[in-house]
């Protein structure tokens, strides 16, 4: 058989294709060919793309911009943190159910996630306290129409902390010269102490007061700034029975006397930060006025309410412009510091604490505004109150000076069984 006839599977025998019919054949199978090609391709660009992590997402909003000083901008969330209208907000406070609802009131970026309970805020220009949830939607306010009696007025708190019970909160009002107590359930004042407006030495009266806080028992510790001076009131009473320090020597020498001390914060130990404006020195002391040490922190131009965070360590801010926040050991030693130029700048903090997370919640004063700080990253994870710009509508603030975290995280709240009583 030539090589032109070939025996089908039959046994039949087949002619030879022709010359034109080979080439469309050609062609057919290159077709072919490049159609298979191509879908192979396809198939592992696709399960490439599939194993390819994808870029994130471009930050947004004031709080992801670039921050000078060391400072960073807070990493990507997801978006459904801030974008959906919250879900409403209810937590019991005693014999009180705070609430809120509606959107929130947050700087553009902040995760609500970061606050972890509502937060109460000494807002000094406004004249008001108020708690707020975390997405920035006002629980409770201080004072509302009806509130105040006739003879009554509640004018620049600059300090506010829940009691050790979580029924009252005791608030400074430093400018007015009063310490005010409020009963939360009923909206009212149920105690104060100093002559509104009027400053003085005597007994009864108060220069400057700052930082007030209740022991257990009733009793007040507070800083009387200008009499330079740590003063103790017994329960419900109208004059000091205590204190460190005199009145009219303001010159660092505890427990003689103490210079311009502006704040007396417990200790896990049973005693109290105290910090001195004249100098920036901060000393650990009893109530009984016997120091255990005192260090000069010549970074900090003006300290003010250092607290303790942990075992020697503890966390102040400098009252200055531009300010700064700062943690420092018994030596004198600075561990952590945060204080961005420019236009992140702090405006005269005037104060940080922690929050059970680790991060720091910062009164901005000067800047209107509260936030919270990543101390790992340094970045600005969540804020209340528009940058630079002061007001009273929801969103706004006007010179928070203080705050507070609902019980059971408040100040007093975590103190209480180690604060002590006024020595007799």
């Amino acid at each position: 058989m030539s090589g032109q006839h070939r025996s089908g599977a039959s046994g039949q025998h087949r002619l030879a294709p022709s010359p034109e019919i080979v080439r469309q054949w050609r062609i057919v199978r290159w077709l072919v060919a490049a159609v298979v090609g191509s879908l192979a391709f396809g198939s592992w660009w696709f399960v490439a793309a599939a194993d390819t992590p994808s870029k994130p997402p471009a930050k947004s909003g004031a709080m992801a911009s670039s921050m000078p000083g060391g400072a960073t901008s807070a990493p990507a969330r997801t978006a459904s943190a801030t974008l959906a209208e919250p879900s409403p907000t209810i937590q019991p406070l005693g014999t009180l159910t705070l609430t809120a609802s509606g959107p929130g009131h947050l700087m553009a970026g902040s995760d609500p996630r970061d606050l972890p309970r509502p937060l109460l805020i000494a807002d000094e220009q406004n004249n008001r306290l108020v708690i707020i949830d975390r997405d920035g939607r006002t629980m409770w306010e201080f004072p509302r129409k009806g509130d105040l009696a006739a003879d009554q007025r509640f004018k620049t708190p600059d300090d506010a902390y829940f009691t050790p019970d979580g029924k009252q909160i005791i608030a400074t009002q430093g400018d007015d010269n009063v310490i005010s107590v409020i009963d939360i359930a009923t909206s009212k004042i149920v105690y104060s102490f100093g002559k509104s407006g009027r400053a003085g030495s005597i007994s009864d009266r108060l220069f400057g007061p700052d930082d007030a806080m209740m022991l257990p028992d009733g009793d007040i510790v507070a800083s009387d700034i200008s009499n330079c001076r740590i003063i103790m009131i017994p329960e419900g009473g109208h004059a000091v029975s205590r204190q460190i320090g005199r009145a009219g020597t303001c010159q660092h020498n505890p427990p003689q006397t103490l210079g311009s001390p502006s704040g007396a914060f417990p200790m896990m130990n049973g005693n109290y930060l105290v910090s001195e404006i004249n100098g920036g020195w901060v000393s650990e002391m009893s109530l009984s006025g016997q120091v255990a040490w005192s260090v000069h922190l010549p970074s900090v131009k003006y300290i003010t309410d250092p607290n303790e965070i942990a075992k020697d360590r503890y966390l102040t801010v400098d009252y200055s412009n531009p300010g700064q926040v700062v943690t420092f050991d018994h030596t004198g030693k600075v561990l952590w510091r945060y204080g961005p130029t420019g236009e992140m700048a702090l405006n005269k903090p005037s104060q940080a604490m922690p929050l059970p997370n680790g991060n720091y919640m910062v009164a901005d004063r000067g800047n209107h505004r509260l936030i919270i700080l990543d101390p790992h990253s340094k970045a600005v994870l969540w804020q209340y109150g528009q940058t630079g710009v002061a007001g009273s509508k929801p969103g706004y603030l006007n010179f928070p000076t203080g705050m507070d975290f609902l019980p059971p995280d408040s100040l007093l709240g975590k103190h209480g069984v180690t604060m002590g009583k006024i020595p007799s």
